[in-house]
């Protein structure tokens, strides 16, 4: 159950790393300019968390019956997490702008490959964050497949620019992706580290109640942006 489990996810988080930026770059090459949108598209699938959340709540109910325990906590997540779980959402959200920001003038395949380079920065938080261990081979292969990622990103220059996007824009949207590979970084290991300061036993439904309060915080973060942008108005214009 728990293997089926694991590998049902895998395969969710693969169609999404690919899809995502793809269907991104789809709306930008097809007249799309609200980059708050597409930051805020980017979480707003989350209510889809309430079906597994209710699931676990009704297994959890008939267990406790079967048991002749009366209460079942409809939340287990506790105070301390859900506080860490909006400040990760939050930045969370910023990161979705920055990679929406890159992907507005940066082709798919120069923006994955700078995202490559989050394995590097990743290594290092994690070390310093959450005391990663490494043995010289995993130090090997971390420098030579972000060397890699990044010499290949870097050698795109212009020849990979879209033909509307100017050069002062592409080193923008280089510069700001490289920004979100580093944010997600530190994202990583700053929610391995909550686990770890929790006093409560990391659970699935406790996994799915963090994701589902990020997600949410994310999202309230990009709806912001959209307000202050006047993203609703527009939208609706070309709608019509």
């Amino acid at each position: 159950m728990k293997n089926g489990l694991l590998v049902l996810i895998c395969m969710i988080l693969a169609i999404g790393t690919c899809g995502g930026p793809l269907l991104t770059r789809l709306y930008y090459n097809n007249g799309g300019e609200r980059i708050w949108f597409m930051s805020f598209i980017s979480t707003a699938g989350c209510p889809v968390i309430f079906i597994p959340l209710v699931l676990s709540f009704l297994r959890r109910r008939n267990r406790n019956n079967s048991e002749n325990i009366e209460k079942t906590e409809i939340v287990l997540m506790e105070t301390p997490m859900f506080m860490a779980s909006i400040v990760i959402g939050l930045l969370i959200g910023l990161d979705n702008y920055c990679f929406a920001y890159g992907l507005a003038y940066l082709p798919v395949s120069t923006t994955s490959l700078i995202v490559g380079t989050q394995l590097g920065f990743n290594a290092i938080f994690s070390f310093f964050m959450v005391k990663q261990t490494f043995t010289p081979f995993s130090i090997n292969a971390v420098v030579l497949l972000t060397a890699g990622t990044g010499i290949l990103a870097l050698r795109g220059g212009d020849g990979d620019r879209p033909a509307d996007v100017s050069h002062k824009e592409y080193v923008v949207g280089f510069l700001v992706t490289l920004t979100a590979a580093v944010l997600y970084a530190f994202i990583l290991p700053f929610v391995e580290l909550t686990y770890k300061k929790v006093r409560q036993e990391i659970t699935f439904t406790l996994v799915l109640e963090m994701q589902l309060v990020m997600c949410l915080a994310a999202s309230c973060f990009c709806i912001f942006g959209m307000l202050v942008e006047g993203d609703f108005k527009l939208l609706l214009i070309s709608l019509e």
